[in-house]
């Protein structure tokens, strides 16, 4: 049996919390090099390799003591994104809500990644927040873990590390399929280049039969709403419940709440048919999904549904989604953009003739069902790998009798296994 022994989370290497570089000093930003910050992370993050704030190479030499090199695992321990977590993909810095662990020679790098999220409920019960969670370095680095050899550490690891290598591996095969289906559409209908365009004639620039309509001329729109939740019956449904923050992704598989029938009956909530589009309607950008089951949503979130059949989803979403890029621009608020279904309603839309939309759609779904498959299998992928997550760092689960083949991402690291 493998010998399994408690040490503080300090043991497991240097912990270093973030730093942000005075946004005051345009030197440090607009460069080459990762700052993370819990936004750039999810509660499924694996390698961080894109952050939304780019610094530059002066913040990494200003800010030394705080620079994490590739493989150090990064937690999010304060705020309400408590949790969040990713393994640094190369040097980078990382804001003060973070807490990372750059991992000795004596652990691996992966296993001490798993183990955090395993752990996590563990540390969040040390949070001394009181409005908003928070456990300081001084706390998470004295927080006791249960941890093996490093021998078994990688044995571990890897069998979970396979889990996401087909995850990631999914990820970027779905990023190229979206690319695939904008790059047709931008050509098609933003550069005008479809096919048979030499032969169209062209009246002011724009190619004949198409036309300007607005977004209400072409589509239906509703807002859903918030159940009371003092009714505790209204929470304890089947049906999937979106809220705006859920809207990141091309397809809305499913929902972190559910709602039940009284709780559409005792509020604005209506149920959707599948594959509806969604936006958000408050927030700096809006966000748009489609909706892969029936669903409700929140009163943040405002559906379309075409006026026209030929309308396919496919060619719906793409059209919505390079408006709302320009939609921003006229939404109202000062700290927050927020567009209202009247302003919505009223954008003003070209487009193509029925035929070309048509065409359009029977080029553009064949992807889209991809893409949906492809997110399906990463979310029984999630739920395999973590029924398996909890077993095996707990040692329930033994690897010892395991011949473990590992990862491509792990072999350059494994010795001696």
């Amino acid at each position: 049996m493998t010998d399994w022994e408690m040490k503080q989370i300090k043991n497991l290497g240097r912990i270093v919390t973030g730093k942000t570089p005075p946004t005051n000093n345009l030197e440090y930003f607009g460069g080459d090099e990762l700052f993370v910050s819990p936004k750039d992370l999810d509660w499924n993050s694996h390698y961080i390799t894109e952050t939304e704030t780019r610094i530059t190479s002066k913040a990494l030499e200003k800010f030394k003591n705080q620079v994490i090199p590739r493989n150090t695992v990064m937690f999010t321990s304060l705020s309400f994104a408590f949790g969040k977590m990713g393994i640094a993909s190369k040097p980078c810095l990382t804001n003060q809500q973070i807490n990372s662990v750059i991992v000795n020679k004596e652990n691996s790098p992966k296993f001490v990644y798993y183990l955090l999220r395993a752990y996590e409920p563990i540390i969040f019960s040390y949070n001394s927040g009181i409005d908003t969670p928070i456990v300081p370095k001084s706390v998470f680095e004295k927080i006791e873990v249960k941890i093996p050899s490093k021998k078994f550490q990688e044995k571990i690891a890897a069998t979970l590390s396979a889990y996401d290598e087909l995850i990631e591996n999914n990820q970027r095969r779905i990023a190229l399929l979206e690319k695939m289906a904008e790059e047709i559409y931008r050509e098609w209908f933003v550069r005008m280049r479809f096919p048979g365009h030499e032969k169209v004639k062209k009246v002011k620039g724009v190619p004949e039969g198409w036309e300007i309509q607005k977004i209400g001329q072409l589509f239906n729109t509703s807002s859903g709403g918030t159940p009371p939740r003092e009714n505790i019956s209204n929470f304890n449904g089947e049906i999937c419940w979106a809220k705006t923050g859920e809207l990141k992704s091309t397809f809305v598989l499913d929902t972190e709440e559910k709602i039940s029938q009284s709780g559409i009956d005792s509020s604005s909530a209506k149920i959707y048919p599948r594959y509806t589009i969604v936006i958000a309607m408050y927030c700096a950008m809006p966000d748009i999904s489609i909706l892969a089951v029936d669903s409700a949503t929140n009163q943040a979130c405002c559906a379309f549904f075409p006026k026209n059949d030929y309308f396919h989803y496919s060619y719906s979403y793409l059209l919505i989604k390079f408006a709302q890029k320009h939609m921003i621009n006229f939404a109202h608020g000062a700290a927050q953009q927020n567009l209202s279904q009247e302003l919505i309603k009223g954008f003003p839309l070209l487009t193509p003739t029925k035929d070309l939309i048509i065409e359009y759609s029977k080029v553009a779904e064949p992807i889209f069902i991809q893409v949906e498959q492809l997110m399906k299998t990463n979310t029984y992928l999630r739920k395999i790998r973590d029924q398996l997550l909890p077993r095996l760092i707990s040692g329930k689960l033994s690897v010892e009798q395991l011949d473990i083949r590992f990862p491509p991402g792990m072999e350059e690291s494994v010795h001696d296994i």
